[in-house]
């Protein structure tokens, strides 16, 4: 960790315990949390330091490698589609087949630059048979960013688009590090506070994971589910899957995908998939709903009904449209909800339809909620809404066999995915979950194989809670590939384990202090929501 974040934080100078772990045995030892992590070469040093942050709760800090010389930088050149590739008109991406790769790094080669084209193949993981993902063109080797960028900055002047890369992002298992992650432990036997899921004042707005810890009076607190971020997806700060809240279905499930499923107590932790059905019930009549709380016509990582476009089926980080919606909205959504073409019955807070208002969009009255309509689905709505009428909405979610489930006040479910650990055992499954996108290798390549900046959570044998953050992207933090991720859950003894939202939305705070460092350029990313631990009531 750099020095900027150590000195801002106290909590590594009150660790009480530090352990240097040896490296594994064999190459499948028993899981453990005292296992060492099973990443890079064997016999890294890796130091484990521990403290108690209120009873119940543990935070342990492993550093993995610490002493790793340093690693090449490259650039990384984007293949168009060229004369040789099947589609020639195809935009450029980090991947291609070998043909276009070596037809690129030739006339890279001809401006006077070092290029090569390298095949990248990813291992096998449950539902995704893996070996090769394409072909990729670099450039050079050298022993500093500012060198990569300069050598990219001449490629730019001869025509040529790309960006500077360190290969220790790549997944090299002999790579020798440093990885930095932070495990909180939740143990019910001892623990008196409260796990809590919080959004912040309203749904459709995001919030730092310290500010919600600050805000809250939580003890630690971790980045969690998906959300949307660009206001062309929907409400930026929406949760772009299920979400529960105090017992309350706030957001749908992509449907199918794993959730985390806490209660406030710590116990009973798990990973379980989901799906939904909702409804709007009039007096003589119903008509099914599409989502919960987000901007119509928009359904980021899709997994909603058959006629959204361009699929039904979850596609992760993909927005999928429909123009034909019906949406309920909750007073948790915001000050007002979306505007547009459409039509919203106004209810009030025994659901009695206050208005109908076209264009939609608008505030709520206090406590109240609404129902919106786009397209045909406007002419459903008229029919079952009457003023001065109730109008009723449904939701029913049901878990992955099928059963209904009826969260308590004390659950809260927070999106995610890939699976990673079921029952013991590896179990990462990325093409259930949308992460295998067809024609897009480029995608696997760059959010699943990979290393970046991760957040994970899950349940060991003992029925411990355990949260972890990763950090990544520097030269300081390599981060993990999602199989590694699922390797890390595992040595940490978790029997089921699932990620959650990564990247530059990866933190942990501590008494409203992030301790891990977040890879954005600019600090700490505002999140859709959180998972806090409370400490105990007095």
């Amino acid at each position: 960790m750099n020095s900027k974040v150590l000195g801002a934080s106290t909590v590594l100078a009150l660790l009480a315990v530090v352990a240097a772990v040896p490296a594994p045995a064999s190459s499948q030892p028993r899981p453990g949390p005292t296992q060492a992590l099973p990443l890079g070469a064997v016999g890294l040093t890796e130091t484990r330091t521990t403290r108690t942050l209120q009873p119940g709760v543990t935070l342990t800090r492993i550093v993995r490698g610490a002493d790793a010389p340093a690693l090449a930088w490259v650039v990384e050149v984007s293949i168009p589609g060229g004369a040789t590739s099947p589609d020639p008109d195809a935009p450029p991406t980090a991947l291609k087949d070998r043909a276009s790769a070596d037809e690129l790094a030739a006339l890279v080669q001809g401006a006077g630059f070092d290029a090569r084209a390298e095949q990248v193949t990813t291992p096998a993981v449950a539902d995704y048979a893996g070996g090769s993902l394409g072909w990729r063109v670099r450039v050079g080797r050298f022993d500093s960013q500012s060198a990569a960028s300069a050598e990219l900055a001449g490629l730019r002047r001869a025509g040529y688009a790309g960006s500077a890369v360190y290969t220790g992002w790549d997944g090299n298992s002999a790579d020798r590090g440093p990885w930095r992650i932070d495990v909180l432990t939740i143990d019910p036997n001892r623990f008196h506070g409260r796990l809590k899921a919080s959004y912040g004042p309203d749904l459709e707005n995001r919030e730092k994971t310290s500010e919600l810890v600050a805000a809250a009076g939580a003890t630690a607190g971790i980045n969690a589910g998906f959300f949307v971020l660009d206001p062309k997806s929907g409400a930026p700060g929406d949760p772009a899957g299920v979400g529960v809240y105090d017992g309350r279905l706030l957001s749908e499930p992509v449907n199918g995908r794993p959730a985390l499923v806490i209660g406030d107590d710590g116990r009973h932790s798990r990973v379980t998939r989901f799906t939904w059905k909702g409804r709007v019930v009039g007096r003589d009549a119903s008509q099914a709903l599409d989502g919960i709380d987000r901007v119509p016509g928009l359904i980021r990582n899709c997994g909603g009904t058959d006629d959204d476009t361009p699929t039904s089926l979850p596609l992760h980080d993909v927005t999928c449209t429909d123009a034909d919606e019906l949406v309920a909205f909750t007073p948790e959504y915001g000050r007002q909800t979306p505007g547009g073409k459409g039509m919203e019955a106004v209810l009030d807070t025994r659901g009695r339809v206050l208005e109908l208002r076209s264009p939609r969009g608008g505030p709520l009255p206090a406590g109240g909620s609404s129902v919106q309509a786009t397209g045909s689905r406007v002419a459903e709505l008229t029919a079952l809404a009457q003023v001065g009428r109730p109008l009723r909405v449904e939701r029913t979610l049901r878990d992955g066999n099928g059963r209904k489930v009826s969260p308590s006040p004390a659950t809260s479910i927070l999106n995610g995915g890939p699976e990673l650990v079921r029952d013991g055992s590896l179990h990462i499954t990325p093409a259930a979950d949308g992460m295998v996108q067809p024609g897009n290798a480029s995608f696997y390549y760059g959010w699943m194989h990979k290393r970046n900046p991760r957040t994970l959570a899950g349940v060991d044998a003992a029925g411990r809670t355990v949260l972890v953050t990763a950090d990544g992207r520097s030269t300081d933090a390599l981060g993990l590939s999602i199989p590694e991720s699922a390797a890390v859950a595992r040595a940490l003894g978790l029997r089921d384990a699932v990620n959650l939202d990564g990247g530059g939305s990866t933190t942990m705070a501590v008494d409203g202090e992030v301790i891990n460092t977040p890879s954005d350029a600019t600090g700490e990313r505002p999140v859709g929501d959180a998972l806090l631990i409370l400490p105990g009531r007095n």
